[in-house]
């Protein structure tokens, strides 16, 4: 399905209005000109050729890719705007579009507290199979998200062994971390194990992938390999900036906002450019920085404010989104 709703307002569903028309076009247009101007680091030499290849100015010696907005408008148009996330159990599907709000817990803790002892430590597979069970159960969490690692496995495996945890524990759609895009591809196998092929799993999607830029404006080795091998089989990949206010980005909200539109749009034109019309999610846990911590402040006015804009710029996109909670 292409995006042929990109830009257009529409009411249906749940919304927050928090800018008008007029201000979200100001703010992609802003974003365009930071990825044709001063661009965005492309670490990965595939995905340099790639960009090279459909008309982007590549400086190979910096690895810093200038897209001319034409490529990235086209993108956006590309991605779909409506993905089907389906859990092992058809009960279970879940339909990312305007107006449909679902519900995942997040990802990833990294110490628990023990049910037996009392005592906090690092997680260990065992808790993952235990979190999915968790989340099979209740009726509010519709997507299962990799709750802590496998910390007790090889680091070089790990995420084969989160899915396989969360897999084999819960009914309901699955999202992981791959790790490298080699890894991706050995996870899609996996999957296709479950559902009887991959064939059957391009349409019965029961695992999705995240992967994240650095801030600021940096797509580093693992991400763009993530990003070409889920266009590559056909995955859905969730592209989540993780940009700080104050820390890794601007410290104004307006600055880091178009600074995490530039990330995101980023890696949706490398995964569209790669492959038209695969799955994308525009992805958010950008927050500020805790100034006096130095750490993200999370269930603040800032990351509300800032969670409530990306959702509303998603929307703009007709792209579907996930947006990090406090």
């Amino acid at each position: 399905m292409h995006n042929f709703h990109r830009g257009k307002h529409r009411s249906q569903g749940l919304s927050l209005s928090s800018f008008s028309d007029d201000e979200l076009y100001d703010i992609h247009l802003a974003t365009l000109e930071v990825l044709e101007k001063t661009g965005i680091y492309i670490e990965t030499d595939e995905a340099l050729h790639v960009f090279d290849g459909a008309g982007a100015e590549v400086d190979r010696k910096n690895k810093i890719v200038k897209i001319p907005p034409y490529l990235v408008e086209d993108a956006i148009r590309s991605a779909p705007s409506k993905i089907r996330l389906a859990g092992r159990d058809p009960n279970h599907d879940k339909v990312l579009q305007a107006g449909r709000v679902h519900f995942t817990n997040f990802s990833e803790g990294i110490e628990v507290i023990d049910p037996f002892s009392g005592n906090r430590r690092p997680p260990v597979k065992k808790d993952l199979a235990d979190a999915a069970r968790l989340v099979d159960y209740l009726d509010d969490i519709d997507v299962c998200e990799k709750a802590v690692g496998a910390g007790d496995v090889s680091p070089e495996v790990i995420s084969l062994h989160n899915a396989e945890a969360m897999l084999a524990n819960t009914t309901k759609h699955c999202c992981v971390g791959p790790g490298s895009g080699f890894l991706l591809t050995r996870l899609v196998e996996m999957a296709g194990l479950i559902v009887g092929g991959i064939k059957k799993l391009k349409k019965r999607p029961i695992l999705s992938f995240t992967t994240c830029p650095v801030s600021p404006l940096k797509l580093i080795n693992e991400c763009c390999e993530i990003i070409m091998a889920a266009a590559r089989t056909g995955s859905v990949i969730n592209i989540l900036s993780m940009a700080m206010a104050g820390g890794t980005s601007p410290v104004t909200l307006a600055g880091t906002l178009v600074t995490h539109n530039a990330e995101v749009l980023g890696g949706i034109t490398l995964n569209q450019l790669v492959r038209k019309g695969a799955p994308v999610i525009y992805g958010s846990s950008t927050t500020a920085m805790d100034l006096k911590l130095g750490a993200a402040s999370v269930g603040t006015p800032e990351c509300a404010v800032i969670s409530g804009a990306v959702a509303r710029l998603a929307r703009y996109y007709a792209l579907p989104s996930y947006v990090a909670g406090g």
